[in-house]
């Protein structure tokens, strides 16, 4: 079964950041990898991973910034999402938001490590969530 999930970026930098093979955020980027999670992204989503990958105090090599975002547009799909006109929290995270909401036809997910960013839906995970979804269609 595929997904289609908006993925924070605070799962991305978690799960580049990780020494735990078994980390959940870990997991979610590798089933973007293996064709289970079809992240769904907007230009502006786009520009937030590859304005925060390259900050200076995360380290990462270019190879890896460009093998995610590359992982992106390869395996995922556009959305050009409607406004909702909700009100957040941190107003840079609406994009994430609207790209889920325009994606729920699909039953699309939001990813994230910050749900009080987000208002309460059941369509608003953590990468833990997110997995055990996964492994509970998968059980049947």
């Amino acid at each position: 079964m595929k997904y289609y999930a908006v993925i924070d970026t605070n799962v991305l930098i978690s799960a580049l950041l990780s020494k735990n093979k078994d980390s959940a955020t870990i997991k979610v980027l590798e089933a973007v990898f293996d064709g289970k999670i079809i992240p769904l992204y907007h230009q502006n989503i786009l520009a937030e991973y590859d304005e925060v990958f390259h900050r200076k105090k995360f380290h990462l090599r270019e190879e890896t910034i460009r093998k995610v975002l590359d992982a992106v547009l390869q395996y995922g799909a556009e959305v050009f999402p409607q406004s909702t006109g909700a009100v957040l929290i941190d107003m840079d995270d609406l994009i994430f938001y609207e790209v889920a909401m325009e994606g729920r036809e699909d039953d699309a997910y939001l990813v994230t490590g910050n749900q009080k960013h987000y208002p309460f839906k059941n369509f608003i995970v953590t990468p833990a969530e997110m997995l055990e979804i996964m492994k509970a269609d998968e059980d049947g």
